[in-house]
């Protein structure tokens, strides 16, 4: 897992005297010490096969490699060292023909989110909270110039190094092991900054929208997907339990909620720009995630409401400019 790309491309910009603390941070962040199952996953990284890989797909999907590039023996062979990082959250991702058909249906949030963005083309990209790192692939396909994606859990780093490894290590996209709060403060260095699927993991909503606005350059613009209530101006779920048995889900606010906190944290213009309730066929189990999914956390009587009684997941998108 190296990072001597993106530590040179970041020495003589904005984001130097960052540079210079990442080393320390990535060691932190992958210790062995600290997580005790990472030698593990990197003995699986270790075992993938160097296959020349010459197809590559990144606009309409994330499909690196053919079939024809690697036998029938090798494939297997990688197929089983991926499922060794199991569970596998976002995708999908075909490599060599292998479909990891992941948790959720990812590549459905980014049609949605897409259409709405500023042109992505030789922007600097922050992906806060990006998991493996699907939609980073997805933003450099989009034209970005470079895309830092950030996470704290290292399975999602190991295995966005599995896909890195196929695609190869000169495309300008990492994924470090850090969250939000281990960034400099005011950065103002990104030209678009997403958060998905993190906003309602965060015990101080508004410390969080300020944490993302630190890191937008002047003009720059955040993309914000989270879960969202019906109602109007000031309406919020605090659930006092679970959520869709979920233990760390703190506020789930209306949309017109969202849109007067972003305001009230200086973001310009700030809108809504999808909102679309989650289903079973978005969000299930597979052959990569055996563990429940959305069809175990919604009430076996009404699918409208959660297994704790709440209103089912509801997710919006909203954007503004810093």
């Amino acid at each position: 897992m190296n990072y001597d790309h993106l530590l040179a491309a970041l020495a003589d910009t904005p984001l130097a005297d960052w540079a210079k603390k990442l080393p320390e941070q990535i060691a932190n962040g992958l210790s062995e010490k600290r997580y005790g199952d990472l030698a593990g996953w990197k003995a699986s990284l270790a075992k993938l096969p160097a296959v020349p890989t010459k197809h590559i797909e990144l606009c309409d999907a994330v499909r690196i490699g053919i079939a024809q590039e690697c036998d029938e023996n090798t494939r297997a062979h990688i197929k089983s060292v991926l499922q060794e990082l199991i569970p596998w959250r976002k995708g999908p991702y075909f490599i060599h023909d292998i479909h990891i058909d992941t948790e959720w249906r990812s590549d459905w949030k980014w049609d949605r989110v897409l259409p709405h963005l500023a042109p992505l083309n030789d922007r600097l990209i922050l992906d806060v909270g990006c998991g493996n790192g699907y939609h980073c692939w997805r933003m450099l396909g989009a034209g970005a110039k470079r895309v830092i994606g950030i996470d704290p859990s290292p399975r999602f780093i190991v295995q966005f190094h599995m896909i890195k490894h196929f695609a190869g290590e000169h495309h300008p996209i990492d994924v470090l092991p850090l969250g939000i709060e281990d960034l400099p403060e005011k950065l103002q260095a990104f030209d678009t900054v997403f958060s998905m699927g993190v906003f309602y993991h965060r015990r101080s909503p508004m410390d969080h929208l300020l944490e993302l606005k630190n890191t937008l350059r002047p003009g720059g613009q955040l993309v914000l997907e989270t879960l969202v209530i019906g109602g109007g101006l000031g309406d919020v779920l605090v659930p006092e339990g679970r959520y869709g048995m979920m233990n760390n889900v703190w506020f789930l606010p209306s949309c017109d909620t969202m849109i007067s906190w972003l305001r009230k944290m200086g973001f310009q213009n700030p809108r809504v720009v999808d909102v679309c309730p989650t289903t079973t066929a978005e969000q299930r189990a597979t052959e990569w995630m055996r563990f429940h999914s959305l069809p175990e956390f919604l009430h076996p009587e009404d699918p409208q409401l959660t297994v704790e009684g709440h209103p089912a997941p509801i997710r919006a998108v909203f954007v503004a400019e810093n």
